[in-house]
């Protein structure tokens, strides 16, 4: 097929067959056929055989009706509705999408997600089921209530043969305000225990005490009270120190109320589903713009050959009299920092290979001084890109590369801390494309953009 490709939806059985008797759509001459499932077939034939016809207006007209028809009536009025085919017959037709290879809106952006519009549903998933993961610790982070929190303590003090617990909260105090202030501000609200006290450099940050008791003693609705009241004072934060009969501490266990994670201090938004598209600047990472890559300095052109050393001139813009200057500075700087000049470069250690390329870590800006390194060098010349054979220079050692924010994941940082599924489902899913990719090398298939 020329112009479009149809693809049916999840594969049954092997041995499963659609079977289309009696096809009389458009050109059609009661046409009776049997696909089988879970394998590719491909309809050919010269222009106006009926190619479309039975693909699109007959197969995939009539997978869609039956899908559309199992919605509901609220449902059905979003989606299109195909006409029934001229057919006397179907049977064994999944639901199907289409995929028209003639999309006049398609862009460098385009998927074959964006083009089905599977994307729709795969952000609607994602805003809906997705879970939160802190980005530090990586600990699920879930929306916690005063009644939820108080769940958790009662389970955590069942795990540690119920011990005495302390509710704080904290509360940062000014300098200018004064702490003997705050502490009779505090008394007057019923709080006489300081359960910790810190001096800052902008004042005093008290641990104030919100209740103490035993979870396997304590009435739920006192408990979840103080919990409550410990979170509207401590700005949606609070700590229960369990602490055992001989007064030691077990621990502290840190709550948040909200999307926020409690032992890093990191707060969160609500995802939104245009938060999962690559095509909307809510979602889109800043760096690539929503395109998985950037163009930037390729140091596989800048060091094309990895098996010279130093010596031999490993990295090639440096090589030339216009730039030899440079070289002579990364021998110099080089023979300081113990880095052989006469090893091939690609027999380096990470280190020393990391430090030719970005330069000394603490860089400043002192040239006169410090390494710069391989990117350092590429930005100084991006200065004098007004210069027409600078530009040429540039354009020689350039490429579309990785995004380093996104890593090709298209999206910003903060929709990446979401997830659905585990780590088991995501090798899947690659092991999937990986036995498509072989399955294609072996029999000469290529797939376009």
């Amino acid at each position: 097929m020329n112009q479009k490709t149809a693809a049916q939806g999840p594969a049954p059985r092997p041995a499963a067959k659609i079977s289309i008797r009696g096809a009389r759509q458009n050109n059609l001459k009661n046409l009776s056929i049997d696909f089988d499932l879970g394998k590719i077939t491909v309809v050919t034939g010269v222009s106006g055989s009926g190619k479309s016809s039975l693909v699109f207006d007959t197969l995939y007209a009539e997978g869609q009706r039956r899908y559309v028809e199992t919605l509901s009536p609220y449902a059905r009025q979003f989606l299109d509705r195909m006409d029934r085919p001229h057919v006397d017959r179907i049977d064994g037709v999944p639901p199907a999408i289409a995929i028209d290879q003639t999309n006049p809106v398609r862009t460098s952006r385009s998927t074959v997600g964006t083009m089905t519009e599977l994307n729709d549903h795969i952000k609607l998933l994602f805003a809906k089921c997705a879970s939160l993961y802190c980005p530090r610790c990586g600990k699920k982070i879930e929306e916690d209530s005063p009644q939820s929190i108080w769940e958790k303590i009662c389970e955590n003090s069942e795990a540690s043969s119920d011990p005495r617990l302390v509710l704080t909260f904290t509360v940062q105090v000014p300098r200018k305000f004064g702490l003997k202030k705050a502490l009779d501000a505090l008394s007057a609200q019923g709080f006489t225990r300081i359960f910790r006290q810190d001096s800052t450099r902008s004042g005093w940050e008290l641990e104030v005490t919100a209740d103490r008791f035993r979870a396997g003693r304590a009435e739920e609705a006192r408990a979840v009270g103080a919990v409550e009241q410990a979170l509207e004072l401590g700005h949606g934060s609070m700590t229960v120190h369990p602490v055992d009969d001989e007064g030691k501490s077990l621990g502290d266990w840190k709550f948040t109320r909200g999307l926020a994670c409690a032992d890093c201090g990191l707060t969160f938004q609500h995802p939104l589903p245009s938060s999962f598209s690559f095509n909307s600047p809510i979602g889109a990472c800043e760096t690539c713009h929503g395109f998985g890559r950037v163009i930037g300095v390729d140091f596989n052109l800048v060091i094309p050959n990895p098996r010279l050393s130093l010596k031999e001139h490993a990295v090639k813009p440096w090589s030339t009299p216009a730039f030899s200057e440079c070289e002579k500075d990364l021998f110099r700087y080089a023979k300081k920092a113990g880095i052989p000049l006469d090893v091939p470069f690609e027999d380096l250690t990470s280190a020393d290979r990391w430090w030719i390329l970005e330069g000394d870590p603490d860089w400043t800006g002192d040239w006169e001084h410090q390494w710069y390194g391989v990117r350092h060098f590429f930005e100084w010349l991006e200065t004098k890109s007004y210069k027409m054979h600078i530009r040429v220079l540039l354009s020689r050692y350039r490429s579309y590369t990785l995004c380093p924010d996104c890593e090709g994941a298209r999206l910003k940082p903060e929709s990446l801390y979401w997830r659905v599924g585990s780590l088991a489902d995501a090798e899947a899913a690659a092991t999937g494309l990986r036995l498509l990719e072989a399955y294609s090398a072996e029999h000469g298939i290529r797939f376009g953009r």
